[in-house]
């Protein structure tokens, strides 16, 4: 038995509380956040090089290096959300966006689901940031990118997964198969 109660209608998420009846007949509940879902985006041009931003995250107070994304706006399909996130946020439009799966990005506080696509035949469009949004652009040669993520200089979740995930397919130009060393 489940018992879902709306704490809070947000602009993008909901909050709810949630009951549970455990196999031990005993009740749990919960608070999480119920998410429209959202895509992370590996840009790569055409010389290898990873296009990543730089963008404030006021939850932890820091400016983050991170791959673009952003929360689906229902009932948009994830490939289109990752073209639209692409050109807002880098200024790039892409030639071809592929699939690289998805996973749940924090499965013990939210149900959001993290769509990963790589990106490629990148032209400079320009950007087309929201109001509220102040995003650096740099393109990053891969293996650099890979060693920031070694060091700790990229602390982002989705953009660790997403990065690692191109690695392991071979698919970031100037890295060995399977890392930097």
């Amino acid at each position: 038995m489940v018992a879902r109660r709306v704490l809070h209608k947000g602009k993008k998420f909901d909050f709810e509380s949630v009951s549970v009846r455990q196999p031990s007949g005993e009740m749990m509940q919960r608070e999480i956040v119920r998410h429209p879902g959202a895509v992370v985006v590996v840009p790569i041009l055409d010389d290898g090089r990873i296009v990543m931003i730089r963008n404030f995250r006021i939850s932890v107070e820091e400016r983050l290096w991170e791959c673009c994304a952003g929360t689906l706006e229902p009932p948009e399909a994830p490939a289109v959300c990752a073209g639209r996130e692409l050109i807002e946020e880098t200024g790039y439009r892409a030639g071809r966006i592929e699939p690289l799966g998805w996973f749940y990005t924090t499965p013990g506080l939210t149900d959001e689901k993290m769509h990963a696509f790589v990106a490629g035949g990148l032209v400079h469009v320009g950007q087309d940031l929201e109001d509220d949004e102040t995003i650096e652009v740099e393109a990053i040669a891969a293996v650099k990118v890979l060693d920031m993520i070694d060091s700790g200089e990229i602390r982002d979740g989705k953009t660790i997964a997403a990065v690692l995930i191109t690695e392991r397919r071979g698919r970031l130009r100037g890295v060995p198969r399977g890392g930097t060393g």
